[in-house]
């Protein structure tokens, strides 16, 4: 009997489990074929789920943690874990290595600064050396921390301005013998222009030197300079000196720039945010006066904005030319006007009733201007400011790198915003400080900084002048906007002999307008900008007008 029972449980050992209805072959102990059927499945599908990638606001700590990880490798020189902290590793890699084997920075101290939503500043401190001289580097700079998409990873949002605030991407860092040899830049009346003493010119300056540092005649001396990337080039941003290890020897070049001009300049722009002006001599064409609030960028010179309004006297030179619009002929300013598919309004949704041309050019009427758009082909805008006024031909040869404005050939509804400024037309102050001379010149003077007869270049000419009764008209409807219209308030004392045109122009995402004045008095003309300043009667008007009341 015990021996029977001794079998009988052994076979029952080898006997399949019934589990929830299902057999399980029972290898070895019972637990196994029940995690072959149900535990091994269960764990392929939690394999084969998606990791979960973290979204939302990044926390303090994510911030913190990134950043200073980063930073940290940066300085001990761990080029490839810093990378690796960023979202761009190769990018990262290529300008941290040039950081100590081109620009020569060693011994960097990088000390973190209180966050600000994503955003930590930190210092830097070291020493760049170049043949067994060394000078102290310091500065501030910035970086951002973003999630990583694919993961949610926080990592350093990677820009070149992260390693130096001057540097813009495609940039680098050199230290070495200076590719041009510095010069010592003049006014017109012999005294050394320092951006010590006019903060607005360092990037003038910057483009002096690049166009005549090998022509001027002086040596180049071992500096820590920013070198542009073929981005910047195309923007016709100029190198840039960081750190002068040893002097060169300077070239001189002599500059149009009026000391007081500059000087009062200088003071207004540093009166507002984000101003920018320029100020030229209409019988010349000499730039007498360039000034920004920010000292980075040259607006001035280089900005590429829509000019809104102020464009209309370049509009109203040819509505008057085509027959379209005369100063004291009754004109239509309605509320609105539809063309192309796009309703225009004015601002406020005014109207004039019964009124002439020079009551909507007064008082900055939109739809008298979109109103004829219907009777202009598409490249009538361009050839009137091709061939009256100099623009849009990227011929200009001022001295230092310029953007030349553009107006370029455009249909239907966009065809009609360029008339009063918007669709594809861009300016910055030099242009339409250009325009406010050609009409009180009579014709256009390309401006220039330096002038042509220092290195022999050709400067850029109209094929044509507006007719004098033409010409008249404009000054006239110049000259009753700056008595009577939106522009009078800023013009005020400043008569007889003057002319101005106010506008705003709208940008997508920005609350106010860009504000936007030009003007002429005597021999003088002007022109300014006040981004998401509002109304240009309001914010570039005084500008512009204190500087022609200045005088030059």
């Amino acid at each position: 009997m015990g021996k029977r029972r001794r079998v009988d449980e052994r076979r029952s050992k080898r006997r399949p489990a019934v589990v929830g209805g299902m057999i399980a072959v029972v290898v070895g102990g019972a637990g196994i074929g029940v995690y072959a059927l149900y535990g091994g499945a269960a764990a392929e599908d939690r394999a084969a789920e998606k990791p979960v990638v973290k979204t939302g606001p990044l926390s303090a700590t994510e911030v913190t943690t990134a950043a200073r990880t980063f930073l940290s490798a940066w300085q001990q020189g761990k080029v490839t874990r810093a990378a690796a902290g960023t979202d761009d590793t190769a990018a990262a890699t290529a300008l941290l290595t040039g950081y100590t084997e081109d620009a020569r920075i060693t011994d960097v101290t990088l000390t973190p600064g209180a966050r600000t939503g994503d955003k930590v500043p930190f210092t830097v401190k070291g020493t760049v050396t170049y043949k067994k001289v060394s000078k102290p580097v310091s500065y501030d700079s910035a970086l951002t921390v973003v999630r990583r998409a694919k993961d949610g990873k926080p990592l350093v949002d990677w820009h070149a301005s992260v390693v130096h605030p001057d540097l813009t991407d495609g940039d680098t860092l050199v230290t070495g013998e200076a590719g041009d040899p510095p010069v010592k830049a003049l006014d017109r009346d012999g005294g050394e222009l320092t951006a010590a003493d006019y903060p607005s010119l360092g990037s003038v300056l910057d483009g002096l030197r690049e166009k005549y540092g090998k022509k001027a005649g002086g040596t180049a001396g071992v500096e820590l300079r920013v070198v542009r990337g073929k981005a910047a080039k195309a923007k016709k941003a100029s190198d840039k000196t960081l750190v002068e290890l040893s002097k060169g020897t300077p070239g001189t070049v002599e500059t149009t720039l009026s000391p007081t001009l500059q000087a009062a300049a200088e003071k207004q722009v540093a009166a507002s945010s984000r101003a920018s002006v320029v100020v030229l001599r209409p019988s010349t064409g000499e730039i007498l006066a360039v000034a920004n609030s920010s000292h980075g960028f040259d607006v001035a010179l280089q900005g590429s904005l829509a000019p809104g309004s102020t464009m209309k006297v370049i509009t109203s030179s040819l509505l008057i030319e085509k027959g379209l619009a005369s100063v004291d002929k009754t004109h239509p300013c309605p509320k609105y006007f539809t063309y192309g598919g796009w309703k225009f309004q004015n601002d406020d949704k005014f109207e004039i009733k019964g009124g002439t041309f020079k009551a909507s050019f007064a008082r900055s009427c939109n739809t008298a201007f979109i109103s004829q758009a219907g009777e202009l082909d598409d490249d009538s805008l361009t050839k009137q400011a091709q061939q009256v006024f100099g623009l849009s031909m990227n011929n200009w040869a001022v001295g230092v790198p310029t953007v030349d404005g553009s107006v370029p050939v455009q249909s239907a509804a966009q065809k009609a915003a360029e008339l009063i400024g918007q669709g594809g037309v861009r300016m910055n102050p030099l242009n339409m400080a250009s325009v406010a001379a050609t009409v009180k010149s009579g014709t256009f003077h390309q401006p220039y900084l330096v002038a042509p007869s220092v290195d022999g270049r050709t400067l850029a000419t109209a094929s044509r002048t507006m007719s004098s009764d033409t010409l008249s008209q404009l000054r006239e409807l110049m000259n009753y906007t700056a008595a009577y219209g939106t522009a009078a308030e800023a013009m005020s004392g400043l008569g007889p002999d003057y002319g101005a045109k106010t506008g705003s122009a709208e940008v997508d995402n920005q609350k106010k307008p860009n504000g936007w004045f030009t003007a002429y008095r005597g021999d003088l003309a002007a022109a300014g900008v006040v981004q998401a300043g509002g109304h240009g009667g309001d914010t570039a008007g005084p500008i512009v007008a204190s500087l022609l009341k200045t005088g030059g």
